[in-house]
């Protein structure tokens, strides 16, 4: 079992990302005679009918990543709105069901395994989540996620088309809501109960429907997984191995971050000297098409999908630049290693100011970031500018192990689980320190490992941070493999704290100094900085603030 804190998926061709921004808040002038505190409820709810309606038609045009997307927003900005959950939480459902309608991996596992592997696999994941999730299980109720899940299946066209014969389809819709009912009356009070239901019910679709009973445990396999909460999940062999990609730092690919916006597939980041940057791919180019095949409205899910291939072999793609101008180019796969840290170099030169971005926290973040220290350090440094914005975050000993490099006493992050193994306080070394002042610059995309980094930090007031209120996610997960499957299971374990013990969840980490407009960080060689961006801008203006006689810039040892 590995454990991860990453929050925001992000994708490298083995990863994905979308980000949406919400409509303006609606203006409202009201009389003089109402309350503050009626202006406060009404403008409340203009925003969030605003939020729910714009939700509304993301659902309508079927482009469940961007809803995801939006409703998860609006959830951090109104934590515990009923009604934005239960959006959240459809759509999510519709959205895994298309992620895995469009993974190569999970319909051949569909195909060839067997009903009582299924089973076995299915009461394999429900042991997991007993043994290791951080909430004691409600048996019944992971029961009734799995209907539910079901029943989006079958009212999914293209599942119906896959497993529905069609003599049967039109007892499809109001199957599940019968399956519902029956399975109320049994009492699932544990494991074996749970798997004994999952099996009823794949028995009796198999007679009423025709549909094959192991795409029905399937179905409640997800329906166990992916309802716990935002983070825990299935993963399908492919996304398995995405994973293990994302925290080894290399995968097999192009070496690009794609992101669907307004049903545009853009290139968002180019890996340096990966197969994508030497032919000649740029951020803010557009995919057309793929072998052949017209992007259109294709979620980058399923373009990720077919970027994918074995090395060595080639994808002819057509490819947009910012003005329109369309050429056609193939790239042949290979491996790319995928640094964590990048943009290192002096910012300003005369005040000794370094500079570089955490992008991820990986197995090879610790030995990037000495390499870039030292560096650095030979250039000059006195004063030093990390910019974890856009950072999902990764594995937590990463983000321990980089606080610790400029934390030289105290807690840096405690997790606390359900069991006893995941409870464990992280405590600063006494070897091994840059003691230069330090400036971190945080966005609300920084998040879970970034998080861990950044309040160790404030809370030890080892430096200042800039920005804006980070994500706010403060969970750990477990990634588990499931035994004969190739597939596993990511788990919410533990949930960390900061070092003053308080939760990062819908909290995150204030900045000292707020800059509410956050452009994008600079792109490519040294970092500079710009007009454009006024979060590293202020970060500038903060270091060079900072105590005018700096100790000298070395690490102890």
């Amino acid at each position: 079992m590995r454990r991860v804190t990453t929050g925001l998926a992000r994708v490298l061709i083995f990863a994905w990302a979308v980000v949406l921004a919400l409509p303006a808040s609606a203006q409202t002038i009201l009389p003089p005679a109402i309350s503050p505190s009626t202006i406060a409820i009404s403008t409340r709810t203009r925003e969030l009918d605003d939020l729910l309606h714009s939700g509304r038609q993301l659902e309508l045009e079927r482009r469940w990543a961007d809803a995801l997307s939006h409703y998860e927003e609006g959830l951090r900005r109104y934590p515990g709105e009923i009604l934005l959950q239960r959006r959240y939480d459809s759509s999510r459902l519709h959205y895994d069901l298309q992620r895995r309608a469009n993974d190569r991996s999970f319909r051949e596992s569909l195909g060839r395994m067997p009903f009582d592997q299924a089973l076995d696999l299915y009461a394999q994941v429900l042991l997991m989540i007993e043994a290791n999730y951080v909430d004691a299980p409600n048996w019944q109720d992971l029961v009734e996620r799995g209907t539910n899940d079901l029943e989006v299946a079958l009212g999914d066209r293209a599942f119906v088309e896959r497993n529905v014969p069609l003599a049967h389809r039109a007892q499809a819709a109001p199957f599940a809501p019968q399956l519902r009912s029956i399975l109320g009356t049994r009492a699932v009070g544990n494991r074996q109960e749970a798997r004994e239901a999952a099996a009823f019910a794949a028995a009796l679709a198999a007679e009423r429907l025709g549909i094959p009973p192991t795409a029905v445990v399937l179905e409640y396999l997800c329906g166990a997984t992916n309802s716990l909460d935002q983070y825990s999940a299935f993963l399908t062999p492919d996304q398995l191995n995405e994973v293990y990609s994302q925290i080894d730092g290399n995968f097999v690919g192009l070496g690009v971050e794609l992101k669907t916006q307004n049903n545009i597939l853009r290139i968002v980041r180019v890996i340096p000297g990966s197969p994508a940057e030497e032919a000649g791919i740029r951020e803010g180019d557009r995919i057309a098409a793929i072998d052949g095949k017209s992007v259109g409205s294709m979620s980058t899910d399923l373009a990720a999908n077919l970027l994918q291939g074995e090395e060595g072999s080639l994808v002819h793609l057509v490819v947009a630049a910012a003005d329109g101008r369309e050429r056609q180019t193939s790239i042949r796969r290979r491996r790319v290693e995928v640094p964590s840290i990048d943009q290192i170099g002096m910012i300003d030169r005369e005040r000794g100011i370094g500079y570089f971005r955490i992008t991820s926290f990986q197995k090879t973040t610790l030995r990037e970031l000495d390499a870039a220290l030292w560096k650095l350090h030979r250039e000059g440094m006195q004063r030093l500018i990390i910019d974890v914005r856009n950072n999902p975050g990764g594995l937590l000993p990463a983000a321990v192990d980089v606080s610790d490099r400029f934390v030289e006493r105290g807690v840096i992050v405690t997790t606390r689980g359900r069991s006893a193994q995941e409870d464990a306080t992280y405590v600063a070394r006494e070897t091994n320190k840059w003691r230069i002042p330090l400036v971190v610059i945080v966005d609300q995309d920084s998040a879970s490992a970034a998080e861990i980094f950044s309040g160790a930090i404030h809370d030890l007031k080892r430096g200042t941070i800039v920005g804006v209120r980070s994500y706010g996610k403060g969970s750990v997960q477990g990634i588990f493999q499931l035994n004969g499957a190739g597939a596993g299971i990511r788990l919410t374990t533990a949930k960390f704290y900061s070092p003053n013990g308080k939760p990062y969840s819908h909290v995150g980490v204030e900045p000292d100094f707020e800059v509410r407009q956050a452009a994008k960080p600079i792109e490519g060689g040294v970092a500079v900085p710009t007009q454009s961006d006024r979060m590293l801008d202020a970060a500038l203006e903060v270091a060079r603030g900072a105590n005018a006689a700096p100790r000298q810039a070395r690490s102890s040892r």
